[in-house]
């Protein structure tokens, strides 16, 4: 309770239980991370292809902060004069992203948190870009992102400790540990047991995507939950309809859904860290993979379904479709305001059920 009162004071728009938009790459854009802020909850930008590309996205979310914060319904309304951050967050691969360009962008546009990912040399690189950000804007909240107790104990005996930790189980869509990833429920009250006293709140993510998700994770020890899966089915998401179309078709995540790096071969996004690989949804691309097609033929085929627009994906399709387990729970495209609102509210009612079947 005190980490959650916490977050509520640092990020005063915030209506309680706190949903977080993920910071996806790409899709994750101005738009989404906006409306999910603008709903009570936070909203990430996700890392772009470049590192330059987050400047423009920064100042087209400050300009719908602006707008949005003349308008009398909007919890940006109610801040104070005196707020000087940016109500959304921002996301970086540290791997990838330039930390001189990332730097110069936290500190122009003042993000109200940085979420920090995947560094190429372990905890020295969490170290390095919490210093920076921290010298360049001293009030953004630094979230760091990892998947393991092992990451959390060399966190909380790190300097540079961070604001937020988020804890990501093996559920997850998009970018995870590679080998020695394990299931929320199993992962996230051990982590809860090690940063008990530290006052330092945890963020679940991987396998949430609607209230009775959520609930659950604010009873193993949470104070907040990301999705990042059911924002890729929010109206306001920056990705292909064939893509959204096929997380909504998509079903029993356990069969329909994979880790495997053949994806990112395909596509030429290699260079991550060996410790990590993406959840994709099964197409033609893996299955024929599976079967023996050499890599130059499924490469050529998946080069030409990158022309054939939407049909390029789905279970005929061959382009990769990263999302997670999660997939068999959601079942339509809607504004993010409302999945925000749904999945609060729907946290609520489990929250009462469970106390109601208890009692």
């Amino acid at each position: 309770m005190a980490t959650s009162r916490m977050l509520q004071s640092l990020y005063p728009w915030v209506a309680n239980p706190l949903i977080v938009g993920a910071p996806m790459r790409v899709m994750s854009g101005p738009a989404l991370a906006v409306a999910v802020s603008n709903a009570g909850g936070l909203g990430f930008i996700g890392p772009n292809v470049k590192t330059q590309d987050t400047l423009s996205d920064l100042e087209e979310a400050l300009t719908l902060v602006t707008k949005a914060r003349n308008v009398a319904s909007s919890p940006f309304h109610s801040l104070p004069s005196e707020y000087s951050l940016l109500p959304v967050g921002v996301g970086f691969q540290l791997w990838a992203d330039d930390l001189e360009i990332a730097s110069s962008a936290v500190a122009k546009y003042n993000p109200c948190a940085a979420w920090l990912y995947a560094p190429r040399d372990g905890q020295k690189g969490f170290d390095l870009w919490s210093r920076r950000i921290r010298i360049v804007s001293p009030k953004t909240q630094i979230w760091i992102q990892i998947g393991t107790l092992t990451e959390v104990r060399q966190l909380l005996q790190s300097s540079e400790r961070p604001d937020v930790i988020v804890i990501q189980g093996a559920e997850a869509g998009g970018h995870g540990r590679a080998t020695d990833a394990m299931g929320l429920i199993t992962l996230l009250p051990e982590v809860a047991d090690a940063l008990r006293g530290s006052g330092i709140p945890l963020c679940a993510a991987g396998g949430i995507a609607d209230g009775r998700g959520a609930a659950a994770a604010f009873c193993l020890g949470a104070s907040a939950v990301a999705m990042g899966t059911r924002f890729l089915a929010a109206e306001e998401a920056r990705i292909s309809k064939g893509y959204q179309q096929e997380v909504v078709r998509a079903s029993d995540g356990a069969i329909s859904t994979t880790k495997t790096l053949l994806y990112n071969q395909l596509r030429g996004t290699t260079g991550w860290p060996k410790e990590f690989s993406p959840r994709t949804i099964i197409n033609r691309s893996w299955i024929e993979h599976q079967t023996g097609t050499p890599f130059e033929e499924l490469k050529r085929r998946h080069d030409e379904a990158l022309k054939a627009g939407d049909s390029g994906w789905g279970p005929e399709g061959r382009l990769a479709t990263y999302a997670g387990a999660v997939v068999g729970l959601i079942h339509d495209i809607k504004p993010a305001a409302a999945i925000v609102r749904d999945t609060r509210e729907g946290t609520l009612q489990s929250l009462r059920d469970s106390e109601a079947v208890i009692l």
